[in-house]
């Protein structure tokens, strides 16, 4: 298809006649509405930190209605089941055990994401970030959401924070830290781009993928790839 009119009616009508449709019919859905208004909610914050409670907080204090958490997570394992979204647990690197809740969602495909929009919301870093997750998917890596300790002092006073990481990729034995972000004017946005990958005291590879910035490695030792070489290249990983 050439014209974008064509390619997004393609797309709206594969997202309600096909995915949405399918799944209603298929699992007796008695609330289509409010299943609907979750998805477009997940499509709106594509990569944030959730969980069915926040979900279900979020439904009464913007939308007024009361949906149960239980209720959210049935509809969450239908969008999984049919293969609109795929979830990222989040990873405690130090204590080596994933922790249950919250998690980020991710939609298999962004345009289906866009579809479900209407088109009308394009946040370039949370897509840019989505797509990276799909590519590492594409490439064999199981892709967690990384969660680091990072401790300082202030005034006299320790403090203890967590930090995230975007991606903990493994593959085997191999693993991969990194960090999306769609742009580092600066030294300081660099600095707080790798904070948390300095805070990790293994040997695995640390990347950041910007997307205007040539892949080069910095001067802490943390490769700075490209957005474009990252996807064109299919052995970027194995660099």
């Amino acid at each position: 298809m050439k014209s974008k009119r064509d390619k997004q009616d393609f797309l709206k009508d594969l997202f309600s006649q096909v995915y949405v449709k399918d799944i209603l019919e298929r699992n007796d859905v008695r609330n289509p509405d409010e299943m609907e208004e979750l998805l477009s909610y997940l499509a709106s914050a594509v990569g944030r930190l959730t969980n069915q409670k926040k979900l279900s907080d979020t439904f009464k204090s913007v939308k007024g209605k009361s949906i149960h958490p239980e209720t959210i997570k049935n509809y969450l394992d239908l969008f999984e089941d049919s293969f609109l979204i795929s979830k990222a647990n989040r990873y405690d690197i130090k204590g080596r055990k994933y922790i249950s809740t919250p998690a980020k969602y991710y939609f298999v495909d962004t345009g289906l994401r866009n579809a479900c929009l209407n088109f009308r919301q394009y946040e370039e870093s949370h897509l840019m970030e989505n797509v990276i997750y799909n590519e590492l998917l594409i490439r064999g890596y199981s892709v967690d959401v990384g969660v680091v300790d990072y401790n300082y002092y202030s005034d006299d006073q320790r403090i203890y924070k967590k930090l995230e990481i975007d991606f903990v990729c493994n593959l085997g034995s191999n693993r991969i830290y990194i960090q999306s972000a769609l742009a580092m004017s600066n030294e300081d946005k660099e600095k707080q781009e790798q904070l948390s990958l300095q805070n990790v005291d293994d040997n695995f590879k640390k990347m950041i993928i910007v997307k205007d910035i040539p892949t080069h490695f910095n001067q802490n030792g943390i490769l700075i790839y490209n957005l474009f070489d990252f996807l064109t290249d299919s052995e970027a990983l194995d660099r």
